[in-house]
This record gives structure tokens, C-alpha cells and sequence, in this order.
């Protein structure tokens, strides 16, 4: 697991391959990768925008921008997590993914909070450093 905390809201991040969806014969690998946003602040927060990075082995990088996650975007009062799964597929055997996300509190003012730097490997092949 991967673990930030930014502005006291924590971020956690479960990656884990999916051998079911991917063909490594087509160079089609997928991950699903499980995320709590925890608050540990004394605000009610909410998620509002979402921006990731995702690079694969040969260091080509897509960018996905978006409102939310999952098709929400939730809040998340002091104390409170939300979680969610979501996936992404790479035509190489190994990656890498962060990002951030957009928070804002009650009083409308928007901060980042930054989703750790996590690791897609193929559990099937021997380890490469990324």
C-alpha cells in the first residue's frame, strides 16, 4: 500500500494487477487500484476535481482530468473516509501512477491534496525499477 497525507486529509492506495482483463500477448495489461480518502481534519471537505498521471515503461505519460471520482464527488466531514476502485490499463507490463486532488472546505476555498506515487507491476515477471 501507498500512503499522503496533505492538508490532513490521508491518502491511501491499493494497487493490484488484473490478470483477467489483460492480454500480455496484445501488450493490454490492467490494474484496478483501491483509494481511501481519509479526513482527519477538523473541516468537512469535499473531493471536487480529480487530476492523474499515469506513465507506463517506456515513459509515455497520459494526463486524465476530470470532475470527481467514480462519478462522485463526495464529502467527507471530519473523521469520515470514503473509498472507491477504479482501474487503468498500460500497453506495457509496469507503470507508474499519481496525482491530486481538488478539495474544497465549507468557506469555498480550494486546496490540492496529493495522491502518492504508486507502483503497477505484472506480478508475473520479473521485477524492472520503474
Amino acid at each position: 500500500m501507498y500512503t499522503k497525507t496533505t492538508n490532513k486529509i490521508n491518502i491511501t492506495v491499493k494497487p493490484y494487477y488484473l490478470e483477467d482483463q489483460s492480454e500480455p500477448e496484445d501488450q493490454h495489461f490492467v490494474w484496478a487500484y483501491k483509494v481511501t480518502i481519509d479526513n482527519q481534519g477538523n473541516e468537512k471537505v469535499q473531493l471536487v476535481n480529480r487530476y492523474w498521471k499515469i506513465m507506463d515503461s517506456n515513459g509515455t505519460l497520459q494526463e486524465v482530468r476530470g470532475k470527481g471520482v467514480v462519478g462522485e464527488q463526495p464529502i467527507l466531514n471530519p473523521g469520515e473516509k470514503f473509498e472507491y476502485t477504479s482501474g487503468t490499463p498500460l500497453c506495457t507490463s509496469s507503470g507508474f501512477m499519481e496525482g491530486i486532488y481538488e478539495m474544497q472546505n465549507d468557506k469555498g476555498d480550494k486546496f490540492d491534496v496529493f495522491i502518492p506515487k504508486f507502483s503497477l507491476d505484472n506480478p508475473f515477471e520479473a521485477n524492472k525499477l520503474n
